[in-house]
């Protein structure tokens, strides 16, 4: 091989390694849940009266901080995904390193503090302290029996986030407050369902671990259908077709998500997912307002 044909190798390796890296970067910031958190957030506050450089802010501010909590997720788990031969991380499949994971999700910690802060001292600090929350998950409280807590408070929080960037910063609605929280223990339950098994082989033993799998598929559809309640009885005013048919939907979908959940372990978490959409659709069908 002549140097031409050994520099041509050379360059190829290193551009494979640097998609690979590229790849393993995306897929260790979860992006799934840190793209559909940021378009949902993002789609709240256009429909809720913020301007366009709000919404802007908003949405930089919440990505920002999903995937700082996605980055450090990888990282904190990075030991005990290796003990139980979890290659489809990235970093255990050697596609990143641990210390390059945690210093991202530093960076991106960094990023979102003014980028929330930005959209108002005391909204900044509602997303932040929902952000905190669920680094607090990550470093420790995953293995809790209050595991549910930081999901509660992060998706409460959001909600909050928005209104309090609103002119006049308004308080957030009761009943979206708690329709987040719900949401978050939703979600808890069906992001850690697959997982059960080896979390209690490492040791972590959060709520869903001391439940088991059978009873967190049972459970799981509860804190969904009731955060869909929420929105369309708590608000001012008799419940009218088009929540009635939300609900419906919600019930649905949670229902589907739990049978399907026995065969496809990634299911109830995207039905979370789908039902949150449901519920900022109907926000925005009904133009309720958050506040």
């Amino acid at each position: 091989m002549d140097a031409t044909e050994q520099a041509t190798a050379h360059d190829q390796h290193t551009g494979a390694r640097g998609l690979l890296f590229l790849g393993g970067m995306l897929m260790a910031c979860h992006p799934v849940p840190a793209a559909a958190v940021t378009l949902l957030v993002t789609t709240l506050a256009m429909t809720s009266g913020q301007d366009g450089r709000g919404c802007l802010l908003v949405a930089a501010a919440v990505l920002t901080g999903q995937l700082s909590v996605g980055w450090c997720n990888d990282a904190v788990d990075a030991r005990r995904d290796r003990a139980t031969g979890r290659f489809d991380k990235p970093v255990v499949s050697g596609a990143v390193d641990a210390a390059t994971v945690r210093a991202a999700a530093f960076v991106a910690l960094g990023l979102s503090v003014p980028l929330s802060l930005a959209c108002g001292p005391l909204a900044g600090t509602v997303h932040l302290a929902g952000v905190g929350a669920a680094w607090a998950y990550n470093l420790g409280m995953k293995a809790t029996a209050l595991s549910w807590l930081p999901y509660a408070v992060g998706f409460a929080a959001l909600p909050g986030f928005v209104a309090l960037g609103l002119p006049g910063r308004p308080w957030p609605a009761w009943w979206v407050l708690t329709s987040g929280a719900l949401l978050g223990v939703g979600a808890h339950l069906g992001n850690v369902l697959p997982d059960i098994a080896s979390d209690l082989a490492t040791g972590v033993r959060g709520w869903p671990q001391r439940l088991g799998p059978a009873r967190v598929r049972l459970l799981l559809p509860v804190p969904l259908v009731a955060a869909s309640a929420v929105l369309t009885f708590g608000r001012p005013g008799p419940a009218d077709a088009a929540g009635l048919a939300a609900l419906t939907v919600t019930a649905l979908t949670a229902a589907v998500g739990t049978a399907a959940g026995g065969r496809r372990v990634r299911v109830p978490f995207i039905t979370s997912i789908v039902v949150a959409g449901i519920d900022v659709t109907m926000l925005v069908w009904q133009g309720a307002t958050i506040t």
